[in-house]
């Protein structure tokens, strides 16, 4: 190429470039091109980085979930064998024995009466008016359900008439639980000769055809000593402030 094709060449080029950088109609086509191919690299780049972080968080979700199967599976497995050292002993004793216990989520309605947040309208299919339900919450004992206008009324833990058998503390006091009105729950009833301390934990008995044995409901932090028996009060696990679920005992057998 002589020196006249280069110049020709470089002119051409300078043209070119004011033509673009001066001319709004010449700008436009390259302006959308560029920005669309802008558009195009980032779009590629964040679904790169969805993808990624989809792939990350899915396979932490799996390794957990099958961490927890896997502890599900040896829980069951261990369930398994009680249950048959269970049937042998009571073979052995000709005894019969039979648990089963139905539960069912439930969902609340709506509170009873605005303020009072002890109280709780629940919906329960095929609610059987002349049964007393237990409620669980977080396999917790969250309080009872009851009759109330032929429609299922939660009472929960703090409620005064939340009343319900227990146990108290490596002895098995027993005693019946009901609620103050506040946020702790009093254990009254309890036999004086039973020693109980602060700290103790507070169980179902099962003795109410309520609740099965064992269920929890919290720790005994204070004791009072009464004409012919002992009062604790407890603290209970359930805390719930925007309750939306719960669990029915619908049968304990």
């Amino acid at each position: 190429m002589n020196k006249k094709s280069l110049l020709y060449f470089f002119l051409l080029i300078v043209l070119f470039g004011g033509a673009i950088i001066y001319s709004p109609v010449i700008q436009s086509p390259f302006i959308t091109t560029l920005n669309s191919l802008k558009n195009s690299y980032f779009k590629g780049i964040n679904y790169v980085d969805d993808t990624i972080d989809k792939y990350l968080f899915q396979a932490n979700r799996i390794k957990l979930l099958t961490k927890k199967l896997q502890t599900y599976n040896a829980l069951q497995l261990q369930l398994q064998d009680c249950n048959n050292q269970l049937k042998d002993l009571y073979k052995e004793n000709n005894e019969t024995f039979a648990s089963n216990p139905q539960f069912e989520l439930v969902h609340a309605s709506s509170y009873q009466k605005f303020g009072d947040f002890n109280r709780l309208w629940i919906d329960i299919p095929d609610y059987n008016t002349s049964k007393i339900y237990g409620l669980l919450y977080n396999n917790f004992v969250a309080g009872i359900v009851i009759n109330k206008h032929n429609k299922p009324l939660a009472l929960l833990n703090s409620d005064i008439k939340s009343t319900y058998a227990v146990s108290v503390g490596k002895e098995k006091a027993p005693g019946i639980a009901h609620g103050n009105s506040e946020e702790n729950i009093i254990v009254n009833f309890i036999p004086a000769w039973f020693h109980i301390h602060i700290g103790d934990e507070v169980t179902t008995s099962g003795l109410d055809k309520i609740f099965f044995k064992g269920l929890k409901v919290g720790k005994v932090i204070s004791i009072k000593q009464l004409q012919g028996y002992q009062s604790a009060t407890i603290s209970p696990y359930f805390h719930s402030y925007e309750p939306n679920y719960f669990y029915i005992i619908r049968s304990l057998k």
